[in-house]
C-alpha cells in the first residue's frame, strides 16, 4: 500500500524561508511523497488546515533578532490546531533587484514586516534616504518585482531561492544585522 501525499501549507511563495523550512522538516522526517501548497499568509495556512485541505501547516512565530512574528500570533488566535513540532532554521536576507539595476537607482525597498526588522540597522546604515516598505511576503515581493507588478527602481529583501527562481541580481548578500539569525518554525495539524 502507498502511503499517502502529505499536503503541507505554508506561509509563503516559491522561493520563501517558509518552504526552505518545509522542505527541512520533510527531509528531517523522512517524508519522500509530500507536496507544497504556497499559501502566502498563516491566516491562510491555519484556515486551510482547519479545512481539511492540507495536512500540515508550517509557519514561523519567532525570530533571534526581529522577535515574534505578529502575523502568527494573530492567526493563531483565530483557529484551533495542534502543534506538532517546533524547529528552527538559520536565515540569510539578501538584497534582490533586477537585472541590471544599480545601487543609485534603488528608491524602495520592500519585503515582509519581519526581514524588515532583521535587517534594521543595516537599512538605516547602508540606505538611510530610501523609502522602507511592507510586503506579504518576502518571495511574494521578488516575484512581483520580476513580474514588474513592482517598479524596477524597487529592491527586495529575500531568500537566495527567490533571487534564483525570479532571475533577479543580488546587489548584496547576508545583510541581516546578526550573523546568526534563527527563526523558529511551528509545525502545525488539526
Amino acid at each position: 500500500m502507498r502511503k499517502k501525499v502529505e499536503i503541507i501549507g505554508i506561509s509563503g511563495a516559491r522561493g520563501s524561508f517558509s518552504e526552505e523550512a518545509a522542505r527541512t522538516y520533510a527531509h528531517k522526517n523522512s517524508l519522500k511523497r509530500y507536496e507544497i501548497r504556497y499559501l502566502i499568509t498563516v491566516e491562510n495556512v491555519l484556515a486551510a488546515l482547519e479545512q481539511g485541505s492540507i495536512s500540515t501547516g508550517i509557519f514561523p512565530i519567532e525570530n533571534s533578532n526581529g522577535g515574534i512574528v505578529i502575523e502568527a500570533v494573530y492567526a493563531m488566535a483565530k483557529h484551533r490546531f495542534s502543534i506538532k513540532k517546533i524547529f528552527e532554521i538559520d536565515v540569510h536576507h539578501n538584497l534582490l533587484v533586477k537585472k541590471g539595476t544599480r545601487a543609485d537607482k534603488i528608491k524602495i525597498i520592500t519585503s515582509h514586516d519581519q526581514a524588515l526588522k532583521q535587517c534594521r540597522m543595516y537599512l538605516k546604515r547602508v540606505w538611510p534616504k530610501v523609502k522602507v516598505v511592507e510586503y506579504a511576503d518576502t518571495a511574494k515581493a521578488a516575484e512581483d518585482l520580476a513580474k514588474g507588478k513592482l517598479p524596477s527602481t524597487t529592491a527586495v529583501i529575500a531568500s537566495r531561492a527567490a533571487a534564483l527562481r525570479n532571475k533577479l541580481d543580488i546587489l548584496e548578500e547576508s545583510i541581516q544585522d546578526l550573523k546568526f539569525n534563527y527563526t523558529s518554525f511551528i509545525v502545525a495539524v488539526k
